[in-house]
């Protein structure tokens, strides 16, 4: 990943499942919608995704009272199925998401580029609790 004075925030889990299991529920759109959210007053309606080079994503991420929402969207640059997605954001901000199985366990390490606009504290804290959520969605399906 390019890092010219840009900082890069990494953050990862552990997760009890296989690969192919975190795999298929990382990029799903029917279970994207039901993990991807910082927390539970926040929700995706709706989620698309053509993973592949060149492919495009979109999630809408919304408040659940309505207040507030935005499309989370970017382009992916790299695939390489069970091991790594390599994708741009909207904003041109770059993020690998690196897969390594270990028989029953998957370690999930993602890093992004940070943005200008909230502090660094706040954006790992941010993406941290969507992975935890992902975690714990995968692990309870």
């Amino acid at each position: 990943m390019e890092t010219a004075n840009k900082t890069v925030i990494t953050i990862e889990s552990l997760v009890k499942a296989p690969v192919e299991k975190v795999w298929k529920i990382w990029s799903t759109p029917e279970h994207i919608t039901k993990w991807n959210n910082a927390s539970p007053d926040w929700h995706t309606p709706r989620a698309e995704n053509d993973l592949r080079v060149g492919g495009k994503f979109s999630a809408r991420m919304e408040a659940k009272d309505g207040s507030m929402g935005f499309d989370f969207a970017g382009v992916y640059d790299e695939v390489k199925t069970n091991e790594l997605i390599g994708y741009t954001i909207g904003d041109g901000r770059k993020v690998i998401v690196n897969f390594t199985s270990n028989g029953n366990e998957t370690k999930v390490v993602e890093s992004f580029e940070a943005e200008n606009t909230n502090s660094l504290e706040m954006q790992r804290g941010g993406w941290q609790a969507i992975l935890d959520n992902f975690k714990n969605y995968v692990e309870n399906n």
